[in-house]
């Protein structure tokens, strides 16, 4: 079996996916298997994906479902692999030059150490440029947490975990109607039982299109409120800082105006700190409504 899965959830992506593909079979170490979780495409995704395990010049393995969103696509990854370790490279981005074998050779160093869940690493742009800041040197383990709170470190990274921890925890809810709960739920509940080893070198080579949820965050929280206010109330309970209790009570506040919730309040794990929230929250999503009038 091989070490690694690396995991592409896609939609209608076929114009681009192929990036990924060619910086896959460009790795010098092949220690791994593509898992595509082809979340309802309607484009020739599954006919192309055909063609490159006809070619058979990496391992791929393909998995269609209906559009459940980009959550919906992890959640069917993490029940589908069955390597050591997993990374996901979204269908806009591509792997980076070498990054396998800098993975590997990273995990080395802690794959007999039960309470890392994985390693992060960096995001650079088609440049080469590094998204954000590097991670201080002197970090010898951190929490994802940590490393944006504690450690000032900026810009997306790329996570890369051990499965056996991922499949501890809950999948990501699906709601009917909505197509995205934010990923970094399962982060931050990972985050309270592990850590993580900080690499400073680039797994992934990144392009935000204006199709993809990086472009489009107000958007998002207009079409999804259901899985921001779960999101939000899970960020609530597991807040280290009063400051970071208020702030996602404030969207939480916001997210349940759009869903109608009048029980937001009683559900809330901190209600005290989102009674005091509900002004900010009002002014919030009247300015979510107003940024996003156009496309509502």
């Amino acid at each position: 079996m091989k070490t690694i899965t690396v995991f592409t959830p896609t939609y209608n992506r076929a114009y681009c996916l192929h990036k990924c593909y060619e910086s896959l079979i460009a790795q010098s170490n092949q220690d791994f298997v593509w898992l595509i979780i082809d979340d309802g495409s309607t484009d020739d995704t599954q006919g192309l994906v055909e063609s490159w395990i006809k070619e058979n010049k990496i391992d791929i393995q393909y998995h269609f479902q209906e559009n459940l969103g980009m959550h919906g696509g992890h959640n069917a990854a993490y029940r589908l692999i069955e390597t050591t370790l997993n990374v996901c490279i979204d269908s806009d981005d591509c792997m980076a030059e070498e990054a396998i074998e800098k993975i590997l050779n990273a995990w080395d160093r802690i794959k007999d150490k039960p309470n890392f869940a994985g390693l992060v690493g960096l995001d650079a742009d088609e440049s080469g440029a590094i998204i954000g800041t590097k991670i201080p040197e002197t970090i010898k383990e951190t929490t994802l947490y940590e490393l944006y709170n504690t450690h000032k470190v900026l810009g997306d990274k790329k996570l890369v975990y051990r499965t056996e921890v991922v499949k501890k925890y809950p999948p990501y809810p699906i709601y009917e109607g909505e197509r995205f709960v934010p990923l970094g739920y399962l982060y931050q509940l990972i985050d309270q039982d592990y850590k993580l080893l900080p690499v400073n070198d680039v797994f992934c080579v990144v392009e935000y299109m204006e199709d993809g949820s990086s472009m489009n965050m107000l958007k998002q929280y207009r079409r999804h409120p259901k899985g921001f206010a779960f999101s939000r109330k899970s960020r609530m309970r597991l807040a280290k800082n009063f400051k970071d209790k208020f702030k996602n009570a404030i969207h939480y506040v916001s997210s349940s105006m759009f869903t109608k919730n009048g029980a937001f309040l009683k559900e809330s794990p901190k209600k005290i700190t989102t009674f005091f929230a509900i002004p900010f929250g009002i002014a919030l999503n009247f300015y979510i409504r107003y940024k996003t009038k156009n496309n509502f």
